[in-house]
């Protein structure tokens, strides 16, 4: 089985992917100075509770934007399950449609598995708004290629910020108010948080649409999109395994032009 690594500056997520659907899918922080050793106690530990074994996995693909995670990932994969991990953005990973962006600038690899994952689901001319520790928007071109995009500071960062400029202001939940006028700071802070993020989405889609000139569908995946799809119509779908199935189409387009 291909097991699929989505490492994020806050979290790490790792689903096994058995040719026609993720069976298990885990999440842990994400720390630099975490071993191959502790990573394959954790995930063996988590699969065996789910009935299943770490001796199915025989191919790995891995999507990072954190460098530094990226070498006990390598070496997980050799010590443990035998095999050479694909890693989404170096220049052995080859992708079904090059992106096109400046001459030097390398977009991030979950940025290319957006990409790669929506066009696969949706086809082209779609904009991927990703709730990470960044919001990003991603743009999705008519022939699956990442052309450009956005990013915003994450909601969660944006409240510890908030939080830690702020002395006399608690740190709070996002969550989607009753109403727009808080009576308290806490709900102040929810309804400042949540529908500003939700105005942020609306101007942003709103503007790169106008630029595009054309219609494009909205899609919404991370954490938080199931919770701002509630507040308005921002959304054309909403998938929260858009960018493990990115590397899933990533992984295959190389098995296929080896």
């Amino acid at each position: 089985m291909l097991l699929c690594i989505d490492t994020g500056n806050t979290n790490t997520v790792f689903a096994l992917w058995d040719g026609r659907t993720f069976v298990g899918t885990w999440r842990a922080s994400t720390e630099h100075q975490r071993t191959a050793d502790q990573y394959f106690v954790w995930l063996s530990t988590l699969m065996a509770t789910r009935g299943l074994s770490d001796a199915v996995i025989d191919e790995v693909v891995i999507s990072s934007t954190v460098p530094r995670v990226v070498f006990n990932l390598r070496v997980l994969c050799d010590r443990y399950f035998n095999c050479r991990p694909l890693v989404v953005g170096k220049p052995e990973c080859r992708l079904p449609v090059p992106p096109r962006v400046e001459e030097g600038v390398r977009p991030g690899p979950d940025r290319l598995a957006n990409a790669a994952g929506a066009f696969d689901r949706h086809g082209g001319d779609v904009i991927v708004v990703d709730f990470g520790t960044a919001t990003n928007f991603d743009v999705v071109a008519t022939d699956g290629a990442y052309v450009g995009g956005v990013i915003s500071p994450g909601v969660n960062l944006s409240l510890e910020a908030l939080h830690m400029g702020a002395a006399a202001l608690p740190h709070v939940d996002i969550s989607q108010p009753d109403k727009v006028i808080g009576t308290n700071t806490v709900e102040c802070i929810q309804s400042g948080v949540f529908w500003g993020y939700t105005g942020l989405i609306q101007g942003i889609t709103a503007r790169v649409k106008a630029e595009y000139g054309k219609p494009m569908k909205v899609i919404g995946t991370g954490g938080l999109a199931p919770l701002f799809a509630q507040g308005e119509d921002l959304f054309d779908v909403v998938e929260d395994d858009l960018t493990m199935h990115g590397l899933t189409v990533i992984h295959a387009f190389n098995k296929e032009t080896k």
